[in-house]
């Protein structure tokens, strides 16, 4: 039976939407807007007084939990690797009983929004591009994803090197999709979830592994 990862409380989530008016805002309520304005906007706009009108309240709320924007951005580096690269990373190493299910549970993070989000994972390369700090953060995120899919590939046999190149054929795919805002249906995809199994892993797909990622893509779709 394959492990489960509860999913992070995201932004879509109506219990964690920032609250307005003369409502306490949180220190989760900072985030959440600060967050969206990372990922739709940049960190430049990633501003205190910004945000507060965003909110409807005062800078001084804000100093309540953070000490200064830096501490601000901070927190949100922090997040995005507990959303993103804990996922994966949870996902490669949850029990599978072939490659096939091992692979598809990388998949899922891609396919459910509650999982990965990808537009915050890409807002903070974006920022990495101007921030040295953030650039050592990424190449220490995507070092860590690669190692927990390479051992993904080993615990079934792969050799270590074979293990680590098919690790990064499938992790730099898998961004490359997402960058490409490669747009298609989910029927299109699922159609050729075969063929890809068989290029990322060299095998033969494990039938009940992909009748099992088929219903969960199904269920998604009827959320």
């Amino acid at each position: 039976m394959t492990a489960r990862i509860t999913p992070l409380l995201h932004r879509d989530d109506p219990s964690k939407e920032p609250l307005v008016g003369h409502v306490k805002v949180t220190r989760e309520d900072w985030l959440n807007v600060a967050r969206d304005v990372l990922v739709s906007d940049g960190v430049g706009e990633v501003k205190v007084q910004a945000l507060g009108a965003r909110l409807e309240v005062s800078r001084s709320s804000f100093y309540g939990y953070f000490k200064s924007r830096k501490h601000l951005l901070a927190d949100l580096l922090d997040d995005w690797e507990n959303r993103n690269t804990r996922t994966i990373v949870e996902s490669v190493a949850a029990p599978a009983e072939s490659i096939t299910e091992g692979v598809c549970n990388f998949f899922r993070c891609f396919i459910d929004p509650n999982l990965f989000d990808r537009g915050l994972d890409f807002a903070v390369r974006e920022w990495s591009r101007r921030d040295g700090g953030v650039r050592q953060r990424i190449d220490a995120a995507d070092a860590t994803r690669l190692q927990a899919v390479s051992a993904m590939f080993a615990r079934f046999g792969y050799p270590a090197n074979d293990a680590d190149t098919r690790a990064r054929i499938l992790y730099y795919m898998q961004l490359g999709y997402h960058a490409l805002e490669v747009r298609e249906p989910m029927d299109a995809r699922l159609s050729r979830i075969e063929g890809y199994l068989r290029g990322f892993t060299g095998a033969e797909p494990d039938p009940d592994a992909l009748a099992e990622f088929r219903a969960f893509v199904g269920g998604l779709s009827q959320q």
